[in-house]
């Protein structure tokens, strides 16, 4: 039984003071929920909130992390230093980085086999543009996504990894693939999972979705058979809009 797993990511929002107040009124407020949650804050607001939150159930997560250990990289982050922070768990090749800042699968595959190295959990993001999916390449580049972001990971690492779908044009546009749509491309995903691994590898995977999720659609998201979660934006960022994700069940 593949246990709910809900996700905030916060982006560029919200300064180390405004991270911390909110983390604490969500960690009061979600307390009990049967949901595992995550929030992934900006850089410099993760260690107050990782401090915020180190005695409530709610993971703290990065949104990106860089594929070496340390050197000459400037404005990078290594996996030792979210780890000296508490932070296991780290957000790669979110489609904002794939779109905005170029990154490769080769570069996401390469950053998720590090944080596998280093012992920490992984989100990685897929998903189609509005373009490749009226196009008729919705499998063509979910298999390659996530072929080419999984390349090199063991069966035993992936109980490590969570998948996101994120269908791209329905990030912070308002739109939502239809429950249906969205469970479609899950069961692809954990197809695709199957012939990587095996069976039992594809039940085994937490699948979010992620693409303007919110109180008024998650019922009937989770409600579909391949849909273990949500990776949300937007509606994050206040207890007020967030609560009623992470207790979608109730």
């Amino acid at each position: 039984m593949r246990r709910a797993y809900i996700a905030g990511n916060w982006k560029m929002n919200l300064t180390p003071s405004e991270g911390v107040k909110l983390a604490k009124e969500l960690a009061e407020a979600a307390k009990g929920c049967s949901a595992k949650v995550m929030v992934a804050p900006n850089f410099v607001t993760l260690p107050g909130v990782a401090e915020a939150l180190k005695d409530s159930d709610i993971i703290v997560a990065a949104q990106n992390m860089n594929d070496h250990t340390s050197g000459a990289f400037t404005g990078e982050v290594a996996p030792a230093m979210l780890k000296d922070l508490g932070i296991n768990t780290v957000i790669l090749g979110h489609s904002e980085r794939r779109a905005i800042y170029g990154e490769s699968d080769a570069l996401i595959n390469s950053k998720v086999l590090l944080a596998l190295e280093e012992g920490m959990d992984v989100v990685l993001c897929i998903g189609e543009t509005l373009e490749e999916r009226e196009g008729g390449k919705l499998e063509e580049v979910l298999s390659r996504q996530v072929t080419e972001g999984l390349k090199n990971v063991t069966e035993q690492q992936m109980a490590k990894i969570t998948l996101a779908y994120e269908p791209v044009w329905a990030i912070g546009t308002g739109k939502t693939a239809s429950p249906e749509d969205a469970d479609g491309a899950h069961a692809l995903v954990r197809s695709i999972i199957e012939k990587l691994f095996n069976k039992t590898v594809a039940e085994e995977t937490i699948i979010q979705y992620g693409g303007s999720v919110k109180a008024a659609n998650v019922k009937e998201l989770m409600a579909k058979e391949n849909i273990d979660g949500a990776l949300v934006g937007g509606a994050s960022l206040s207890v007020e809009k967030f609560l009623p994700i992470v207790t979608f069940d109730k």
